[in-house]
């Protein structure tokens, strides 16, 4: 049920009839219940003191107060002290207060593992609050016009700093166009690509399913290009002429493009005239390795680069860019395109330069960095590798229920196994064709029988001990 604080004006037109249908009263109860059974006052509304309804239908007081009565004795309104007169439907359920929230919106239980968010409970509304005052405070009469569809100037020259610092961009301010997201960006250039006679365009397999149904709604024909462990292969097909690549962390493979891929797409793009649209998708939030660099600083004339603050602050936001080759800059800007609302683009701006995105990534990343290590050593412990079906093709299996072949191992020394280690040395002779089987435990603590292992031979280093297996050496 809605809260509506406004009062009943002239928005809301009440048809008391003529002036011999009835007494007043009555004519402006019945108006006001046709409005409510039609949802033009709906539940919750306030409706206007009796004085000053009276007032502006030229009555007295007392025609309002009787009317009102009337509605709330067949249950359409309710009266509290201090809160006026609201309306309430019959047979509804009073309003739910504003700090619960709605059943859908309540904790299930479970973690929510869907990609595509980020930590929203980490907001920094505190210092985004002063950044939308500051913008506010700051707002000029010019500002306050019809919004420039590449996005306002301000914006536009501290972002153009920001990425020529954090992602190693070649971002000229007149090139760098304000858009809702990155989805919004790809949408803009396929667009372009086939108003300039573009037929196909190349895009990751497995990928962002978004960008190939932006693409296909532009009228583009859809390549899939497969994604190994250095990232989409560079053998693009030939019809296409762009192609739409996660550079510095694919979904959802989560590889990085290996740098011959890059110099390989580049040298396609400048063979060609192709265009390679690169989504700086989470580039932020690297753990298992150094963060890479845009591709666009390679190829500035050849790469349209987009990003956007959805998986760092919020998606509600709607703030995105793209960092566009000279060439494709104006067809980028053409109508319908439209910039988000120009108070928000202050309020990012004033929050890139006082400091507070980069705090918030800092804290971010130290943040999702232990989580994930914690996921990562919470599966570590709880999955157990199944045994092998059969041994491969080059093991020597041994059983300790039936050995067929077996040996003695004269010793082992501390030095040949390390906790965890896959692979023995022979640190002392061995005689074949005896019974006994010795095995060292990763902590050492005994020497115990062996049982059956499953290993594969190495020419220098004796048999190399395979995932959860132990193995006697050569």
């Amino acid at each position: 049920m809605h809260d509506y604080q406004s009062n009943l004006d002239s928005s809301v037109p009440l048809d008391l009839g003529p002036d011999g249908s009835g007494p007043l009263y009555e004519r402006l109860a019945r108006a006001l219940r046709e409005a409510i059974r039609c949802s033009r006052l709906p539940a919750g509304s306030l409706l206007p003191p009796s004085r000053i309804l009276a007032a502006d239908l030229g009555c007295s007081r007392w025609v309002v107060t009787e009317a009102y009565a009337q509605l709330a004795t067949a249950g359409y309104v309710e009266a509290r002290t201090g809160s006026g007169t609201r309306v309430r439907v019959p047979g509804t359920t009073p309003a739910r207060p504003r700090d619960q929230p709605p059943a859908s919106a309540r904790a299930t239980g479970r973690i929510d593992m869907a990609p595509g968010l980020p930590d929203l409970r980490a907001f920094p509304a505190a210092r985004w609050a002063a950044a939308v005052r500051s913008a506010a405070a700051t707002l000029s009469i010019a500002d306050l016009g019809y919004p420039d569809p590449a996005g306002h100037q301000a914006l536009r020259e501290v972002l153009a700093e920001y990425l020529t610092r954090a992602r190693g961009a070649q971002a000229d301010p007149g090139h760098l166009t304000i858009c809702a997201s990155a989805t919004d960006g790809i949408g803009r250039i396929c667009r372009a690509l086939r108003r300039a006679g573009c037929r196909a365009v190349a895009v990751e397999d497995p990928g962002w399913h978004r960008a190939r149904e932006v693409a296909g709604a532009a009228g583009l024909a859809i390549r899939p290009v497969p994604v190994d462990d250095h990232g989409m292969r560079a053998d693009l097909p030939s019809d296409v002429g762009a192609v739409i690549v996660r550079p510095a962390h694919q979904f959802p493979a989560g590889v990085v493009l290996s740098a011959p891929r890059r110099a390989a797409l580049l040298d396609w793009a400048r063979r060609t005239g192709g265009l390679i649209i690169e989504d700086d998708y989470d580039a932020e939030y690297r753990y298992d390795r150094r963060p890479v660099t845009a591709v666009q600083g390679a190829g500035p004339s050849h790469v349209a680069l987009l990003g956007s603050v959805s998986k760092i602050l919020s998606p509600a936001l709607r703030i995105g860019w793209v960092v566009s080759p000279p060439a494709w800059t104006s067809a980028l800007r053409e109508p319908p395109a439209a910039a988000p609302p120009v108070l928000d683009q202050l309020a990012f701006a004033a929050f890139l330069r006082s400091g507070s995105y980069d705090r918030h990534l800092r804290a971010g990343r130290k943040r999702y960095r232990a989580r994930r290590d914690n996921l990562v050593a919470a599966l570590t412990a709880s999955i157990r590798r199944p045994p092998s079906q059969a041994p491969p093709p080059d093991c020597t299996c041994y059983s300790a229920q039936a050995p067929k072949r077996t040996a003695r191992l004269s010793a082992v020394t501390r030095s040949s196994w390390a906790s965890g280690s896959r692979t023995w040395t022979d640190t002392a002779a061995a005689s074949s064709h005896g019974k006994d089987w010795y095995s060292a435990t990763g902590t050492w603590p005994t020497i115990r029988s062996m049982k059956a292992s499953h290993c594969s031979r190495q020419p220098s280093t004796g048999y190399r001990v395979r995932a959860g297996y132990r193995c006697a050496p050569a």
